[in-house]
């Protein structure tokens, strides 16, 4: 990989502590002032505690339109169930992937009353054609996300896109989101291609990574600069989120759970939401 074609970290963020829900603890690693730089993504929470306070009253019923969630479960067990009907029960390494589309309400409650819960939300735009489509929900086992293993004993679970010639559980056409979970020993590097016109960024979520002559610290955010691919490198065993998709460069207009093109379409979403229309 030439150098000069390596992207660097443009930026660290810390994130901010918050809550959500009925008062689940998070880091909230990005939101509204980076989403234009992040597009298509709007979005990224990291949740990780021993405390069930923390997080036992999870997510009750809810309303999304115009996006797509993401959920990666590190550990723990939640149950999902929303209006289109669906129902799973979210585990240990599995992904949960929702389009919201036209609409759903939807609750995210743990089945645990103890032990570690962690884990990864991520929400994606969808394009403006797409805002209305119908709902979709799968979720992903552990053993159903594809997975490689390179000869230096770095391990990678593949959401989405594809990654050292293995095909991701989840694609998307106009996006086109990479989602990959690395394992890394100490001191090995991985190369990866994201494409010019790829917005991307990583977290090591365990561990310390660096790459060019930055270094990153366990959840903190990177934002990568331009580029057309990445390589870094594990100071120690590590785990890192790394999160690449191509530019929707539509209008974002965000109120609350509802992200649409414009501000009518924020108004016809409170309309068919109060209205009943999302049920």
């Amino acid at each position: 990989m030439k150098e000069n074609n390596q992207r660097a970290i443009e930026r660290i963020v810390s994130g901010r502590p918050t809550s959500d829900g009925a008062g689940v603890r998070l880091i909230r690693l990005f939101e509204r002032d980076l989403q234009r730089r992040l597009d298509p993504f709007l979005m990224l929470d990291f949740f990780g505690s021993e405390t069930p306070d923390d997080y036992i009253a999870g997510f009750p019923d809810h309303p999304h339109r115009g996006f797509e969630t993401i959920t990666y479960m590190l550990e723990g067990r939640m149950r999902h169930r929303d209006s289109a009907g669906h129902e799973g029960l979210l585990e240990t390494g599995g992904v949960q992937w929702m389009t919201t589309g036209r609409g759903v309400i939807h609750s995210e409650i743990p089945e645990q009353q103890e032990g570690r819960m962690a884990g990864f939300q991520l929400w994606l735009n969808l394009p403006a054609a797409d805002k209305l489509c119908e709902p979709w929900y799968r979720d992903f086992t552990a053993a159903e996300l594809p997975r490689f293993t390179l000869a230096n004993g770095i391990t990678g679970i593949v959401i989405a896109g594809d990654s050292q010639g293995v095909i991701g559980a989840v694609q998307r056409p106009i996006t086109e989101p990479l989602i990959l979970d690395l394992h890394l020993p100490a001191g090995a590097r991985f190369e990866q291609e994201i494409p010019a016109d790829r917005h991307a960024f990583l977290v090591p979520y365990t561990g310390q990574i660096q790459v060019l002559d930055k270094s990153l610290a366990a959840v903190q955010l990177g934002i990568l600069g331009p580029g057309e691919a990445v390589a870094l490198e594990s100071t120690e065993a590590s785990r890192v989120f790394l999160v690449a998709g191509k530019v929707l460069d539509e209008p974002i207009v965000q109120h609350g759970p509802f992200v649409m093109n414009d501000e009518q379409g924020i108004r016809t979403a409170l309309e068919d939401f109060r209205a009943g229309r999302l049920a």
